[in-house]
């Protein structure tokens, strides 16, 4: 099994690049093969542009969706994303560490999944949810926040958070390209608690990662229920 794991927390010793050690290692312990990609630490630009293709479809008018299919047909991807792409492409498990930011994830983040997540082999059209590009691969996070548990779900002040604050990620990026979501795993008012309580967590993530084949998967679009409108039938 091979793991791709994209971090994203600029500090080495934080409580997420905690966690993506423990990821890292239980995997390893597992018998996988684990490939990282930090963003903060290489430097990553989240920043999309024409720079990002080497050759041009329509060199008047930047289309980056329709450059993305131009590039990747003809391999003239920027080298950055080439090798991002690759590593997506080769994993069968694609993993998340972030802390949760404004509702969303850290902008580093949104930019590798604007500038990775191609238009053409990944998704488009018709080839959304579970007729997308990275279908037959898996996905799951390991994120943090300052809130309390109680804040979130039906009854909290915040709505739901897999489905609600944070269906964009897990629906609208992860489940649209073709991954199947497992529920993330969540760690709630890190920056509050005590060293015992973030290292429970911790050992609540060991647990998480060992069981994650059976971690119940989040329910995304059936293309088929939908007709070639992508109305309901």
């Amino acid at each position: 099994m091979r793991i791709h794991l994209v971090h994203a927390h600029p500090e080495p010793r934080s409580f997420v690049s905690a966690m993506r050690d423990v990821i890292v290692n239980e995997f390893i312990d597992m018998g996988a093969t684990v490939t990282i990609s930090d963003l903060y630490q290489m430097g990553f630009n989240p920043v999309l542009s024409a720079r990002d293709f080497g050759s041009r479809k329509r060199s008047d008018y930047l289309i980056y969706a329709l450059e993305q299919r131009h590039g990747y047909e003809t391999g003239s991807l920027s080298q950055e994303i080439r090798d991002e792409v690759a590593n997506v492409l080769a994993a069968d498990v694609l993993g998340f560490t972030f802390p949760i930011y404004w509702f969303s994830v850290p902008a580093i983040l949104k930019g590798w999944i604007e500038r990775t997540f191609l238009s053409g082999p990944m998704y488009g059209g018709k080839r959304i949810y579970d007729r997308g590009g990275l279908k037959g691969k898996r996905s799951f996070a390991a994120m943090t926040l300052g809130g309390r548990s109680h804040m979130f779900g039906s009854a909290g002040i915040h709505g739901e958070l897999a489905t609600g604050m944070m269906r964009h990620f897990f629906q609208g990026t992860l489940g649209y390209v073709g991954l199947a979501v497992y529920h993330p795993f969540v760690a709630y008012h890190v920056p509050y608690v005590t060293d015992h309580d973030r290292a429970e967590m911790l050992d609540g993530l060991r647990k998480y990662i060992r069981d994650l084949e059976r971690q119940p998967l989040m329910v995304t679009p059936d293309i088929g229920a939908f007709d070639h409108t992508l109305a309901r039938r």
